[in-house]
């Protein structure tokens, strides 16, 4: 099929139907968990293999991707390249084009071209758009996305801060809008709209808008009221973050991650610890000396043998990340939350504040996995960090269910050897590590989340 039949057929597959933008591979992911949802009715029960015909395999590889990843310096390693277990197709009462906007950097497309394979599984239509490659690329894509943009019924965004993502809202007609998770930012998403303020990053908040901010203020303006329920405009935020109390008129779904569970896992438990890498310091809110000090000391005081590290994650970090920890750094080729799922993942899993430590409990739900979160210390902050810095990323593991919060690494240090966070000191007590963060009824993280 050339390029302009596929394209052809998936314009025709939006006509009344879902068209979804995604930029990033979670984005992607929590399409897939928003169509098993809404779309779809139930599959199997978690941990159950979904019934597949007697001679169709459960590992089938897939294509490799495109985009070679960034080659890493030694003794990085890019692991966990099994294959993956072949979905059932099924049809959708409802046609669902996921339009791909494709970023530049190489980690992240292999990793979205790995879940456009998982979505291909499913029966959904896929449109790779190089929305990015060259000057006059963001042209091409929306004249021919205004098309499919006019003619769909619902449209689904997975990043309403994306200036790219904003344009093509002023373009749409669509009058049933859904917004599903690209992270902890929904909630800041969820705030902002709730307050009628622009639509920001929560660390680029604070500072005076640029040129381009002002250029590009009346489309994201319009995005915004395009966001807003009003007459027969419906809204959704299809989330697994904590959302208290959202917009009049807005309705908000809970992500249990009930496609992965029952597609994936349940995973083998090694019994060390995991730990998971952030982009603060890429992004300029932590300075990247504190940065590898803090992993070095969580490491060794949890006896972590794996670093895995988030795509936006420099090449020139990951290496000095090894050479300092001596951590084994993977850059894994799928979201977190399949990784861990499809196993082997460490009976402990050990986080700075970020997305997972919302995600990972309800897709490890009915495991034996902890998440442990480690807050940042003011002192780790940049000097240009946003003010809001640290507030959003105590709210971010303030808010996190099913967690054990760990103290400082200071603190750990002074305290001894290794000890596992949600095991009892020799006293009987709980452990400083956890002690007042788990009230309430249960241990939190082997509660089994809803399907």
């Amino acid at each position: 099929m050339s390029v302009r039949t596929g394209r052809r057929a998936a314009a025709t597959a939006t006509d009344g139907g879902t068209l979804a933008f995604v930029e990033s591979p979670v984005q992607l992911l929590n399409v897939l968990e928003w169509a098993h949802t809404a779309m779809r009715g139930e599959l199997p029960e978690p941990n159950e293999p979904p019934n597949r015909p007697p001679n169709q395999s459960s590992n089938q590889p897939l294509n490799q991707p495109e985009d070679p990843p960034q080659a890493l310096p030694q003794p990085l390693s890019r692991a966990l390249s099994q294959p993956l277990p072949q979905a059932l197709p099924l049809d959708p009462p409802e046609e669902l084009t996921l339009v791909v906007l494709s970023p530049t950097d190489p980690m992240t497309r292999g990793q979205l071209r790995r879940m456009c394979e998982l979505a291909r599984g499913e029966g959904f239509h896929v449109r790779w758009e190089e929305a990015r490659g060259g000057t006059t690329a963001p042209f091409h894509t929306i004249g021919g996305l205004a098309g499919p943009l006019r003619r769909a019924r619902r449209i689904v965004i997975g990043d309403p801060f994306s200036r790219y993502v904003q344009l093509l809202l002023s373009i749409t007609r669509a009058r049933d809008l859904v917004v599903v998770d690209d992270g902890t930012a929904t909630m800041e998403f969820i705030s902002q709209l709730a307050r009628g303020e622009r639509l920001v990053r929560w660390h680029r908040r604070g500072g005076r808008p640029g040129a381009r901010d002002m250029v590009f203020m009346p489309v994201s303006s319009k995005a915004r009221r395009r966001l807003t329920p009003s007459g027969d405009r419906k809204v959704e935020v299809f989330s697994s973050m904590p959302i208290e109390s959202a917009p009049e008129g807005v309705t908000v779904t809970a992500n249990a991650f009930a496609w992965t569970r029952a597609r994936f896992g349940p995973p083998r438990i090694t019994k060390g610890a995991d730990l998971v890498g952030t982009s603060l310091v890429e992004t300029g809110v932590v300075d990247l000396d504190r940065y590898v000090e803090a992993v070095r000391a969580l490491a060794r005081t949890h006896g972590a043998a794996r670093y895995f590290a988030h795509r936006r994650e420099s090449a020139e970090k990951l290496h000095r990340l090894a050479v300092d920890t001596g951590l084994q750094v993977v850059r894994p080729d799928l979201p977190l939350e399949l990784i861990a799922r499809r196993g082997p993942i460490g009976r402990t899993i050990l986080s700075f504040p970020s997305t997972v430590v919302h995600t990972l409990p309800l897709a490890l739900a009915g495991t034996e996995v902890k998440v442990a979160v480690m807050d940042i210390d003011p002192s780790w902050l940049t000097d240009s960090a946003s003010p809001r810095a640290q507030g959003f990323l105590s709210g971010v593991t303030g808010t996190a269910r099913d967690v054990h919060r760990l103290a400082s690494v200071t603190d750990e240090e002074e305290q001894g050897p290794p000890q596992d966070p949600a095991q009892p000191s020799p006293q009987g007590q709980p452990s400083a590590q956890t002690q007042g963060q788990n009230q309430g009824p249960g241990n939190g993280v082997r509660q089994t989340a809803p399907a």
